[in-house]
């Protein structure tokens, strides 16, 4: 399985806080069948400060801890990108660390507050596309606004967005009113890819296989694979060599 959202990379984020942390995380994943991901600690403007160097200066660290420690996990790097109006400048300097492409465009991990969708989204996510960026929602199940009322949803999917869906909300881990709305949005075929979102092996392991199996029992093996593995691999294969 690939992962394309997970917060594996020490000390930056409020995902792994020390090298100690990234490594067990990095075995739970290994083990449980993910065999490539692509780590995205937040640049959220304010709280957590990252940039593409810092981001692949401890990405490299990471990769030399893989190795050391011995465990086949591939990895690359990208962000998880706060809305924000800094992102138009960011993309016109070219600092946006992008997951990889889709249908030749490169794919922005962008996401919103989880506590609703707020004004001008409509707007940046329309200058994005007019700059050939295509914009992935990070975990919509789990936004307050979409929660209340699912039509914003269908709005924002409306919009040419891809939506990524976090594997513990369809295992419940966030509750049944999550899950719920995360297995409407399979339902109406709104989900492109399942990412674990993993910060920690407490609350927030690296469950993919949970919901690989979950989707597998519930829609069939093909959408399982095509959400977990296959869509994952065209965005993101351009990083491997396998």
């Amino acid at each position: 399985m690939i992962d394309l959202h997970c917060h594996l990379l020490p000390g930056i984020d409020d995902g792994a806080k020390n090298i100690s942390d990234a490594m067990a995380l990095a075995k739970y994943a290994y083990e449980s069948g993910i065999t490539h991901v692509v780590c995205t600690p937040h640049i959220h403007e304010g709280y957590f400060d990252n940039d593409i160097e810092i981001i692949e200066s401890t990405h490299e660290i990471f990769k030399s801890a893989l190795r050391r420690e011995g465990i086949a996990l591939k990895s690359h790097f990208a962000a998880e990108v706060r809305i924000s109006p800094t992102i138009v400048k960011m993309a016109k300097n070219n600092r946006l660390p992008f997951l990889g492409y889709f249908e030749k465009r490169p794919v922005l991990l962008l996401e919103l507050p989880h506590s609703h969708i707020p004004p001008g989204t409509e707007q940046l996510v329309n200058w994005l596309k007019g700059e050939g960026i295509v914009p992935m929602i990070a975990h919509p199940e789990r936004n307050r606004d979409i929660l209340s009322n699912y039509n914003k949803a269908s709005w924002l999917r409306g919009k040419g967005l891809l939506f990524q869906l976090t594997a513990g909300a369809i295992t419940g881990t966030f509750g049944d009113k999550v899950k719920q709305c995360a297995l409407k949005m399979l339902d109406d075929g709104f989900a492109d890819v399942i990412a674990t979102d993993t910060h920690n092996l407490h609350k927030r392991p690296p469950e993919l296989a949970g919901a690989f199996k979950f989707v597998q029992d519930s829609f069939g093996k093909s959408s399982a694979e095509d959400l977990c593995i296959n869509n994952p691999m065209e965005i993101a294969g351009c990083w491997f060599n396998d």
